[in-house]
């Protein structure tokens, strides 16, 4: 069962000596909205490609988007784009409303073992929004969509690929996630697995909370504040 009911343990992350991070909505808080901007971005760039009025062209995005994982993926399938073009255009935007999160910075540089960023974005954008956060140099290596194919996750060859290219014992990883869908595969190769959630989450309005059928055993901890969490696992914030 989901461990939603109890703060979690020092011992529950003994084992791990492998960190790996999704970025967006994950090493910030969703209200941030960052993503917001690269969203706008992606629409107007369907809209450009094929001539389409804004809301048609983000009803395709969107569909692109559920379908095959990302939009960039479905407008490599379907319309043979340039994807270095596509994640330059989209990740053109304003890091400015990232702040330094200094007590952040220190929770993951005290979590023993190596740190990875994973992300469905490009390595420019996460060393920007890293970069931004002031957590940058905590980490270890980023593993983007270009290391991936351009095949997203939640596609098991991604994470198999990412495992073998880091080196990753899953039984000794933890993978932190905003996407409930995301930690589906990363559970099943022995990660332990926390899912990020906004705050107030009943009070937010948020695009990617999905339908699932009730079943969360893919999901051991759920949080709404990651420094906090962190802190636990470390005993730095006892």
């Amino acid at each position: 069962m989901t461990k939603i009911d109890r703060t979690p343990e020092k011992a529950d992350f003994d084992h791990v000596t492998d960190w790996v991070f999704d970025l967006d909505n994950t090493l910030y808080p969703h209200h941030v909205n960052l993503f917001a901007q690269i969203d706008r971005n992606m629409t107007a760039y369907v809209a450009a490609l094929l001539q389409l009025e804004r809301e048609e062209a983000r009803k395709l995005q969107k569909q692109y988007y559920l379908e095959h994982g990302t939009t960039l993926q479905g407008l490599m399938i379907h319309h043979g784009i340039d994807p270095n073009d596509f994640l330059e255009k989209a990740h053109a935007i304003d890091y400015s409303a990232l702040m330094p999160q200094p007590e952040l910075g220190r929770a993951i540089k005290a979590l023993p073992g190596r740190k990875f960023i994973f992300t469905n974005g490009s390595v420019k954008h996460a060393e920007m929004t890293a970069g931004a956060l002031g957590i940058l140099e905590h980490f270890d290596d980023i593993f983007d969509i270009v290391a991936a194919d351009y095949v997203p996750k939640p596609a098991q060859a991604t994470y198999d690929k990412f495992t073998a290219l880091k080196r990753v014992d899953t039984g000794k990883a933890a993978m932190f996630e905003d996407l409930p869908r995301n930690l589906t595969v990363p559970k099943a190769l022995g990660m332990q697995t926390v899912l990020l959630v906004p705050r107030n989450l009943e009070e937010t309005v948020v695009e990617w909370w999905e339908k699932t059928s009730g079943e969360e055993d893919h999901i051991d901890f759920v949080t709404d504040d990651l420094v906090a969490f962190l802190g636990k696992v470390t005993r730095s914030g006892d």
